[in-house]
């Protein structure tokens, strides 16, 4: 028991010693600093030096800019950028997705790929044949409020800034005879109109070019798109004088009649109208002759 005593009174008196720690002058050996130490002060001391050290080490990193050196560890200013990044890809995917819908819809147009079945009585056809007389024109008493409300909003509207679909007029592309008549039940939704080579083809209405190339069917085709959801399409040309993205006026020569593509039998225009995705007789709204 005596020695288990003496034991902890050892260490304690091991760690409570005193001693001196002298800065001398190699030279003169003159005192210059002295300091009175104990093994535990040092222990203590050292201990609280490497805390220190550590948190304010971890404070530098975990605050300030010398983080993103660090292998692993992504910058704030990346991280922004990759969240913009995936913004963009997002909007650029609906927008891919958008484009291939509408060329989609294009390619239909040029092949003629178009069933009787997908009409149905709101089509245009539908509403071209329908006779005025069979309609009912008894206005409603909701009909008569909104009538009322809209000539209110109109009197007082110093501006115009929408025009009627009816004063919306075609302009025939060109002047011929027509050899080939439209046939929805034979899928020929379009009439081509026998003219001579090279006579100049002209714009429907003002619109957009959304489509002037070749192809091995139907030759150099150009496509205008115009207002009121109207695609105009002209097929079997010797040569485009607009290119994709021009915009032009009705009258404008956009081309000039031929004899090109593995469909055609001679110099004439295939002329096709479309409206919202439905393909429309030409001649209920153009003469040609």
């Amino acid at each position: 028991m005596s020695e288990e005593k003496r034991k902890p009174k050892k260490i304690r008196k091991k760690l409570l010693d005193k001693y001196r720690l002298v800065i001398l002058n190699e030279d003169t050996f003159e005192e210059r600093l002295s300091f009175k130490l104990t093994r535990l002060n040092v222990f203590v001391l050292t201990s609280l030096s490497v805390t220190f050290l550590i948190a304010a080490t971890y404070m530098l990193i975990a605050f300030t800019s010398l983080r993103e050196y660090i292998p692993g560890y992504s910058s704030t200013a990346l991280k922004k950028k990759a969240t913009e990044l995936s913004f963009k890809t997002d909007s650029l995917q609906q927008v891919i997705i958008m484009n291939d819908r509408y060329y989609n819809s294009i390619k239909k147009v040029l092949k003629g790929d178009l069933s009787a079945g997908d009409f149905n009585k709101d089509s245009i056809i539908e509403a071209v044949k329908l006779e005025v007389s069979e309609v009912d024109l008894t206005p409603t008493a909701e009909d008569s409020l909104l009538r009322e409300k809209v000539d209110k909003e109109d009197k007082y509207n110093l501006f115009e800034s929408a025009t009627s679909a009816t004063n919306f007029v075609l302009f025939p592309p060109v002047n011929g005879t027509i050899s080939e008549a439209y046939n929805l039940k034979e899928k020929h939704y379009a009439v081509d109109i026998v003219v001579a080579k090279d006579t100049p083809i002209k714009s429907a209405a003002d619109g957009t070019v959304i489509f002037a190339e070749w192809t091995a069917e139907t030759g150099y085709v150009m496509i205008i798109e115009h207002s009121h959801g109207l695609i105009s399409v002209y097929k079997h040309n010797a040569a485009l004088t607009k290119a994709q993205g021009d915009l032009v006026k009705a009258g404008e020569v956009i081309a000039t009649a031929g004899n090109t593509g593995e469909l055609s039998t001679g110099p004439h225009l295939h002329f096709e109208l479309w409206n919202d995705g439905y393909p429309i007789n030409p001649t209920n709204f153009i003469d040609f002759e």
